[in-house]
This record gives structure tokens, sequence and C-alpha cells, in this order.
């Protein structure tokens, strides 16, 4: 079976570096592909993706040694199940709030004994190789995302859900749920705590912590935080900024 690199580089000890697919494009997805991220997530749930795009996407992204991930719409097992065989090498799944919702959405992910997960894997054994079934329950990433209040108080009890590796921080609702502020900022007091108890708790389970974040700099700071598995921006704000800077630059 192809090996998953991001088990390999947390292994290591080192940060994995990963992209953010919000437009619903193979050729976006391949151009992302191609830069060098550790991994890309095709985002169901905020991007413009559906599930027959999902899957151009991770075909596009097959064309190089980039892990193809996938967030979620919700936890929806079915939904789950599809993205798994359709090739998705991990799982980012939205607002887990308690150990019972992480127990559900780890249990999609794994075939049984260790999970429900129906045997069907039509890509993902294409993509993967023919021994695709034998050994995805020791290569697909399991990724719960702590977005909330009681999600932040229940850290603990997610953090010891049998199969799961890790927790993936979504700043934006994390700061609404603490707060009752929209927005991103991500040096807000209330919040900068929670990040620094997420990074330092996840590390002591011995899991792997991960979260969204606008740019490099704020990267930075979150591995120096013991998070391994950053997210830099989007494909949509990256094309975006790069746009408005040119034109800016040329009509000035």
């Amino acid at each position: 079976m192809r090996a998953n690199t991001l088990r390999e580089i947390w292994a290591a000890g080192k940060t994995a570096v990963n992209g953010w697919l919000h437009i619903p494009s193979s050729w976006s997805a391949e151009i992302m592909a191609h830069a060098g991220w550790d991994s890309l997530t095709v985002d169901l749930q905020h991007g413009l993706a559906d599930y027959q795009a999902a899957v151009t996407m991770f075909q596009a992204i097959a064309t190089t040694d980039t892990v193809p991930l996938a967030r979620s719409t919700w936890n929806d097992p079915a939904q789950i199940m599809r993205l798994l065989d359709a090739g998705a090498y991990g799982i980012i799944c939205p607002m887990i709030n308690s150990r019972a919702e992480a127990e559900a959405f780890v249990g999609a992910c794994r075939y049984p004994p260790l999970g429900y997960r129906s045997l069907g894997p039509t890509r993902a054994s294409v993509y993967a190789g023919a021994d695709y079934a034998r050994y995805a329950n020791e290569t697909i990433v399991t990724l719960a995302m702590i977005e909330t209040q009681p999600a932040l108080d229940n850290l603990d009890d997610i953090l010891n859900t049998p199969g799961l590796d890790g927790v993936f921080v979504g700043p934006g609702d994390l700061g609404l749920s603490l707060t009752g502020q929209t927005g991103m900022d991500m040096r807000e007091p209330t919040l900068a705590q929670a990040l620094v108890h997420i990074g330092q708790t996840t590390r002591e389970h011995g899991r792997i912590a991960g979260i969204w974040v606008p740019d490099a700099a704020t990267g930075q700071t979150m591995a120096q935080l013991g998070y391994q598995f950053i997210t830099i921006s989007t494909d949509t704000r990256l094309l975006s900024t790069a746009a408005q800077t040119i034109v800016k630059t040329i009509k000035e």
C-alpha cells in the first residue's frame, strides 16, 4: 500500500505543512499539489467542491506525492466513507464536541473490528494499491476539529478516543464560541490561551495537533506551541492576494 507520508513526518518529530482547497477545480488542485505542500485538503464543508469535484481533485493531487485529505461537511459516516473510497488518505471532521462524537467519526474511518466502515474502496485501491483494505486502518489519518467551548471542555476525553490521530483547531469557530466575536485574531487573549492549552494537552496525550493559520509567520508560532500539522491560508485567499497585489502595483 502507498505510504501516508504524513505519518512518516510525524514519526520523525517534524511538522507537516498542509494546503487548503476551496476552488472546485482539478486544475487548481494540480497546481497546488505541484507547489510542494506535504498534504492538501479538499474542503467540502466551506469550500465549493461537491463529491464529484472532490474525486477529480484527488486525481489531480495524485500526479504528485502530496497526500490527499478531505474535510467532510459534517460527522456523516456515509459521506466520510465515500471520500475514503475515493482516495482520501485522511479525514478532518468538523464540530466534534464529545468522545461519543469522536468515536462515531473514527469508527466510520476504520474497517471492522476497529470500526464500522463498509468495504468497497473503489478508487482507493487504484490509488493506494490492491492491498488497500488490509492496511487502511493503520494508514488513514483521523483528525477531529476542536471548534467550541464544549469541545475544549471535553478535550481530554476526545483525545482518549481509540484510533483518533489528533485534533484540528478551527480558530474562527473556536474564537466565536469562546468570545462571541467573529474574526480571525489569533492574538485575542482568550483564544490565544486556548490554543496554547490545546497544543500542550494534545502533545501530552501523544496525539497530533493541527490548526489553520492565515500566514506562514503565524504557522511558525503555532509550530513552536507544539502543533505538527499547519494549514496555511486557502487556494482562494492565495489567488486573491496575489491578484490584488499585482493589480495594485501596476496601477500605482
